[in-house]
């Protein structure tokens, strides 16, 4: 369904002001650009730019759209409205502190140190193995032996491009060589902290400040900078032997990657979320929390992929996955991860600080099938802006949602007690759900001394298919600490290091990858979830995520307003509806697909980025029907990813404006405002991730049969680059991530 102006009205909410929310420092300010009315006097006041689709919102009659979109030109740069310039602050490869800037950066995070200066954290997600292989020695400045380990994979029997480098004796030169290449990797990934000032002429400038420094995922390997740990899975990481892996390191932690989205808190750190840690390390576990054995990931290394990065240096894939806490102004701090909010693919983070209330953090779990979770701090905030609130973090409970489909709903606790009742997979799209295999003999139950078990390269989860198998397994295991062992610490740690299955064993409902998660100035939390379609992971509850005309799966997302009951942080029910649907606007969608970050400014606006897939990016589409007569995937219709403004009031609350184009193949992300709200930054995360460095200026002719805002069928010619050259946008220049500042020209 298409979103209604009263369902936007009511982000403006109260503005109580006991409530202090993550929006309230810097960056987090989150002030997006104003209608655009011309009654409206706006620092961001603007004309929407043209896209690849008709919109409502585009200033054309359905009658005019055919002659305005019948060709169509993607152009390889950041696009803006008339009137905007960009500047690129910092990109892949530049110093920061005694190491570099690094790759895919995405959540930003502006605290301010005084008048048009502050920290700007920056997350650095992964690497896109084509174009980091393909452009490392002309940014970086040295090479890397890719071709040699590449050739010495071939020889191996086994045929595969991969090899457990973690058994390898230290002697073996591959072995170094992997080392070597992870290493790189690894180092650009993380988070960073750079030290940014606005100058007289409106340039933003670096000022390079002692708290300039990388948190990268080899700190700590060889320079001390371990990251620390708080909660119950410390218990875990502290054991001296066990079912699993061991990395004998205990509380200290090497490194952080997978970094994608995230929060501020109002006390000044940002927090800092683990996503697809699983590329580079195993997922699963055993029912004591500790780790499959390294060699489950094995480095592996093609032309178009590089993954396993932690295999070689033994890092222990339990320790990954969580919310990372950092003090920006303390050039002394590396980091702490609380395990308390679980372990899982973080997207991001809703911070809820009320005073004389507990904290609430709430996140999503960005894959198919995922949850969404609440931490409840055990203790109460008295002032929101001290720094002393971090503590809170390591007491408290984690929840995990149960959405019925009347549009009620309740936290379910994740811990020991709590029933054994997954869902059943008739309900599921896909019709498929993952659930923990529990302790390998019934008798080995709360041991001191375990013989592991045979090691599955899928992990400690299985697959349930059939609903008659769902209610074996309630027959089998009848709550949580049925299925993880220990001592109560150590179990309450297992069950917060597996939360994903833990939940699934819960009831918590499968959703739609869900991404961020945004508290509005009423204390709503609005819900982005990017894409209804399932895998082998599992897929999204059909009786609650559906399209425009009820169909299942459907990919192109949704927004979703939570309501708690009493509008108590700490309450154990709550209400939800959904109040926007991705698609076109020909069958009710607002003009976008896969809603990712969720800006909301202190006027209620939202400022909205996306998040489609590089491989559906303006992938041709001919037909409304795939060969076997059911609807075809639409995904590349609507172009690059973009940035778009949903104004909330006036005679244009609730529609979709479009803002921004991001260049070819490319993520837009971490959109926030500095606080003088003349400046946005913005991350451009993996320009040219498919196809690399453009070359020769190449470009396609693709044909789209794209429809009216009425729905009136026709055809398109799109021309479309191949790879890209941003931000040089010199011919055959290097793609390279970059964080931009947004701002009117000016001469404007």
């Amino acid at each position: 369904m298409s979103i209604t102006r009263r369902d936007f009205l009511l982000l403006l909410g109260s503005s109580a002001g006991a409530v202090a929310l993550n929006s309230l420092v810097g960056c987090e300010k989150k002030i997006a650009v104003q209608p655009t009315t011309k009654e409206v006097k706006a620092a961001f006041a603007f004309q929407p730019i043209q896209g690849p689709i008709p919109l409502e919102t585009a200033g054309f009659r359905p009658e005019q759209q055919k002659e305005q979109y019948s060709a169509y030109e993607v152009r390889d740069d950041l696009v803006l409205p008339q009137g905007y310039q960009y500047q690129v602050i910092a990109a892949w490869g530049d110093k920061v502190g005694d190491s570099r800037f690094g790759y895919n950066n995405d959540y930003l995070s502006f605290v301010p140190t005084g008048d048009n200066e502050g920290y700007l954290s920056v997350n650095f997600e992964y690497i896109s193995a084509i174009p980091w292989m393909q452009t490392y020695e002309q940014v970086i400045g040295k090479s890397l032996p890719f071709d040699e380990v590449k050739a010495a994979l071939k020889e191996k029997k086994s045929g595969k491009n991969e090899i457990n480098a973690f058994s390898l004796p230290d002697s073996d030169p591959i072995k170094a060589k992997i080392r070597e290449i992870s290493k790189e990797a690894l180092l650009d990934q993380g988070l960073g902290v750079i030290s940014i000032r606005k100058t007289a002429d409106g340039k933003w400038e670096r000022t390079s400040s002692k708290a300039d420094r990388r948190i990268s995922g080899i700190s700590g390997l060889e320079d001390g900078r371990y990251l620390k740990s708080t909660g119950p899975a410390v218990a875990v990481f502290r054991k001296q032997q066990g079912l699993g892996y061991i990395d004998k390191l205990g509380d200290r932690i090497i490194g952080s990657y997978g970094n994608c989205a995230g929060g501020t808190t109002p006390w000044g750190t940002v927090l800092s979320a683990e996503e697809n840690f699983q590329a580079q390390v195993p997922e699963p576990v055993y029912a004591d929390g500790t780790s499959f054995d390294p060699g489950q990931r094995p480095f592996g290394l093609g032309d178009e992929e590089l993954f396993g990065q932690g295999n070689v240096f033994g890092l222990a894939g339990n320790k990954y996955g969580w919310i990372v806490e950092v003090d920006p102004a303390n050039p002394n701090d590396y980091g702490t991860k609380h395990t308390w909010l679980g372990r899982y693919h973080h997207e991001a983070v809703g911070v809820r600080v009320e005073a004389g209330k507990p904290l609430a953090f709430y996140s999503g779990c960005d894959r198919r099938g995922g949850h969404i979770y609440k931490f409840v701090s055990r203790d109460q905030v008295n002032d929101p802006k001290d720094k002393a609130n971090s503590r809170l973090l390591s007491q408290g409970m984690l929840y995990v949602a149960k959405f019925n489909p009347d549009g009620t709903g309740r936290w379910i606790p994740l811990k020991t007690d709590t029933p054994i009742n997954p869902d059943l997979p008739s309900t599921i799209a896909g019709n498929l759900i993952r659930l923990p295999k529990g302790p390998a003999k019934a008798q080995e139950k709360g041991r001191q001394s375990f013989q592991p078990l045979p090691p599955r390269v899928e992990g400690g989860d299985f697959e349930v298919s059939k609903d008659e198998e769902i209610a074996q397994y309630k027959q089998r295991f009848k709550k949580l600490g049925d299925l993880y062992i220990g001592n109560p610490e150590e179990q309450q740690g297992a069950i917060l290091i597996d939360a994903h299955y833990a939940a699934n064993a819960a009831g918590a409902t499968c959703t739609a990858r869900p991404e961020d998660t945004e508290i509005a100035p009423n204390g709503d939390l609005y819900i982005s979830f990017t894409s209804g379609s399932p895998d082998n992971e599992g897929g999204p509850d059909i009786r609650v995520f559906k399209g425009p005309k009820d169909e299942t799966p459907y990919e192109y997302g949704w927004v979703m307003r939570l309501t708690e009951d009493g509008n108590n942080p700490a309450a154990n029910t709550f209400r939800w509806q959904m109040v926007a649907t991705g698609g076109e606007p020909s069958v009710g969608g607002l003009g976008f697909a896969n809603p990712d970050n969720l800006l909301l400014d202190n006027n209620g606006n939202v400022w909205m980025v996306t998040d489609m897939s590089t491989s559906k990016m303006n992938k041709s589409v001919k037909s409304r029907a795939n060969d076997q007569g059911k609807p075809a995937n639409l995904s590349g219709l609507f172009g690059n990813n973009a940035l778009w403004y949903i104004p909330t009031s006036g005679e244009d609350a609730g529609k979709a404006f479009l803002f921004s184009i991001g260049p070819m193949e490319c993520e837009t992300t971490g959109p926030c405002f500095a606080p003088d709200q003349q400046t946005m930054f913005l991350s451009i995360q993996h320009p040219g991730e498919a196809n690399g460095t453009r070359k020769n200026q190449a470009s396609e002719t693709r044909e789209f049969l794209i429809t009216t805002t009425t729905g009136e069928e026709f055809l398109q010619s799109r021309q479309v680059p191949i790879g890209s050259n941003w931000p040089n946008k010199n011919p055959d220049a290097s793609p390279k991530p970059a964080v931009v500042a947004i701002s009117k020209s000016q001469l404007t």
